[in-house]
């Protein structure tokens, strides 16, 4: 097996353009992860949200009539 420190030009260049693309593309992708993130933590922030609404839904009638009970006295 033959060592030669040269390396092809064509190699190089291809290497260059790949971590020249990489470099660029980064800022973008970063950006994107982020707004996934924050479109995630939103639809969980309403999902919560409607969530504990129905929840109190649930127990308003006994809270009303708890309420009633104390009015009359009874």
């Amino acid at each position: 097996m033959a060592s030669s420190d040269e390396v092809n030009g064509k190699i190089t260049d291809a290497v260059a353009q790949t971590a020249v693309g990489v470099l660029a593309e980064a800022p973008s992708v970063a950006i994107g992860a982020l707004y996934q993130s924050l479109a995630n933590a939103n639809g969980l922030a309403l999902t919560n949200s409607v969530s504990n609404q129905q929840n109190l839904n649930q127990l308003n009638p006994s809270i009303v009539a708890q309420a009633i009970a104390k009015i009359n006295g009874s």
